[in-house]
């Protein structure tokens, strides 16, 4: 077979997808039934659309949308911008010793668990003994709560997410920078054009259709949110802004055994998420010709 050898490499993803994503789709048929881990997912009773109406009667339901949109919006308009100024950045640098050991620093965060990140933000923010509010109190400023106050447990979530996923995503803006024909450059720099004029002219116009495609993905996923970030970072005094989809899917279906309403709210979840992605490739298409298909 022709090409035998990139299909054995791909081997391995499909196979991945396939048992953690694709097999255990057929799990969604919990939201329609009365489901009883004693009988399994196919001896369990009918219910039909019983868990979807209580879902909508369930009283944070709409608090918890409303978090879980809030949170990705901001994460999306603040962080969805940082990979992108930190690859032309790093793509600035000449020294390849300062390039290689800021990449790897900018990258190390995307592989240490949120339970550790998470650790460290609570103690680097400490109003007691944290490094912040200890140069806070050295300039005469009281210490702020920055964990439990509301506002401020939002800030903190939105940049730890940069903080831990910035770095990882300037791979990919790299990657495309090296796809640019150095020509362009030359071509460039005989007309006179300085170090602003190509950033504005070639290399952002070359970086477009990567940046569509991520964000066509990123708008894809506004109704869904990790877990283990809101999970590692919140707590009972922030709960009216910190209680997201993955959390309430938690407490309700692993907690309190709420398989079927919470296998509902995942549907529902992945619903929105097709039309959300679908809406924003159909619109990418319509302005720039471009999308993920």
């Amino acid at each position: 077979m022709k090409n035998a050898d990139l299909y054995l490499l791909l081997l391995p993803a499909v196979v991945y997808y396939l048992v953690f994503h694709y097999i255990p789709m057929g799990g969604l048929v919990i939201a329609f039934k009365e489901y009883n881990i004693f009988k399994g997912i196919w001896e369990s009773d009918w219910a039909g659309l019983q868990y979807f109406r209580e879902m909508l009667q369930v009283p944070d339901f709409g608090n918890m949308i409303r978090n879980t949109l809030v949170l990705n919006l901001l994460s999306l308009l603040v962080g969805f911008p940082a990979p992108i100024v930190l690859a032309l950045l790093l793509n600035e640098v000449t020294n390849r010793y300062f390039k290689r050991i800021s990449q790897s620093l900018l990258y190390l965060p995307h592989f240490m668990s949120w339970v550790v990140l998470g650790g460290i933000v609570y103690n680097l923010l400490s109003p007691q003994y944290g490094f912040i509010n200890s140069v806070l109190a050295h300039t005469g400023i009281k210490p702020i709560y920055f964990m439990i106050d509301e506002f401020w447990w939002v800030v903190v979530y939105v940049l730890s997410d940069i903080w831990h996923g910035a770095g990882w995503g300037t791979i990919i803006y790299l990657a495309a920078l090296t796809s640019i024909d150095p020509s362009l450059y030359e071509a460039a720099v005989v007309d006179g054009a300085g170090r602003w004029k190509k950033l504005v002219y070639i290399t952002l116009p070359s970086l477009l259709p990567t940046i569509v495609i991520l964000l066509i993905m990123n708008v894809g996923r506004l109704v869904s949110i990790g877990f283990e970030q809101p999970f590692a970072l919140a707590n009972a005094a922030v709960t009216n802004v910190a209680e997201v989809i993955s959390t309430y899917t938690y407490n309700s279906g692993i907690k309190q055994g709420n398989f079927s309403i919470a296998t509902a709210v995942g549907f529902l979840q992945a619903i929105i998420n097709l039309a959300l992605i679908s809406g924003a490739n159909y619109t990418a298409r319509r302005l720039r010709g471009e999308g993920l298909w």
